[in-house]
């Protein structure tokens, strides 16, 4: 069912029928139904309708100069019609009009906001006039992880501490890459419906106690953002990417997902709780509307 749900975000802008559904799965098409619904509280055509506007929400808030039609194409709408009458029954607003208050709300809060770059000599008061972003060729990734459903923040940390580094001591998994994913954006997404994955690089085949998932990390082209502070402090770096960074790109968003990516050599302080990653967005040319 993990597997399924992953597909459903991967292929928004396709037929998602219960049949092609259900196939994914390997099960009937009835038990695959009461099993979704079992799993996500939700039965799969409202399942579907959530996850497609919510993922043209956020894109309509970091991608200003894609048209408000492309978007709706690529979650799956088939006319601007009909996505602006279910993002008003979702959100209250036209596509039009949630994308100008966002706009506005980011530029407000951009007059706040430090922006994020690379610290000099560690010096955190300093913050250089703009980010430092690479675009990087990243290789796909095997992964075993383990999910948290709730609220993100300090949520996510003591997931880590209590749940996830437990289970890597019993399967001796330190010393290896980790990769925190997000699948949700808790601005348009419920906080109880909000889903974490904490990954860490295994190999197929691999045996594990602890009743792990497993699935791969696309490769491709990302946006890096080097990341040193805590974890208060990261959600402003991933709202500075995406409000400041990606809008004068000259690209977009893909469906793969975003991650943190927590290299082996990493930096972490136990008394303060700072540590280092890479903040990793899927990136792609820019269509031209």
């Amino acid at each position: 069912m993990h597997a399924v749900i992953e597909y459903i975000d991967r292929h928004l802008d396709q037929n998602l029928d219960l049949a092609a559904l259900a196939g994914v799965a390997h099960f009937s098409d009835f038990h695959f139904h009461r099993l979704f619904r079992a799993l996500t509280g939700e039965a799969l055509g409202d399942y579907l309708r959530r996850r497609r506007l919510e993922t043209a929400a956020v894109r309509l808030r970091s991608q200003p100069a894609v048209p408000v039609l492309e978007i709706a194409l690529g979650v799956g709408f088939g006319s601007a019609e009909a996505f602006a009458r279910a993002f008003r029954v979702r959100f209250d607003s036209t596509p039009t009009e949630w994308r100008k208050s966002k706009h506005d709300q980011m530029a407000r809060k951009a007059g706040q906001a430090p922006r994020f770059a690379a610290r000099k000599n560690g010096d955190p008061s300093k913050p250089e006039s703009a980010m430092k972003v690479k675009l990087v060729d990243r290789e796909s990734v095997y992964v075993a992880y383990l999910r948290h459903t709730g609220t993100y923040g300090p949520p996510v940390g003591q997931f880590w501490m209590k749940t996830v580094a437990p289970w890597m001591a019993t399967n001796n998994l330190f010393g290896r890459d980790r990769f925190g994913i997000s699948l949700d954006d808790p601005s348009v997404t419920k906080s109880a419906q909000c889903r974490y994955d904490a990954c860490v690089a295994s190999r197929e085949g691999e045996v594990l106690t602890g009743n792990p998932q497993h699935k791969v990390i696309p490769g491709g082209k990302y946006a890096a953002l080097r990341f040193e502070g805590t974890g208060a402090e990261i959600g402003a770096a991933w709202d500075a990417l995406l409000r400041d960074w990606l809008p004068q790109s000259g690209l977009q968003l893909d469906a793969r997902p975003f991650f943190e990516y927590y290299p082996v050599d990493g930096r972490y302080d136990e008394k303060t709780g700072a540590f280092s990653c890479d903040i990793c967005v899927p990136v792609t040319k820019l269509t031209q509307g």
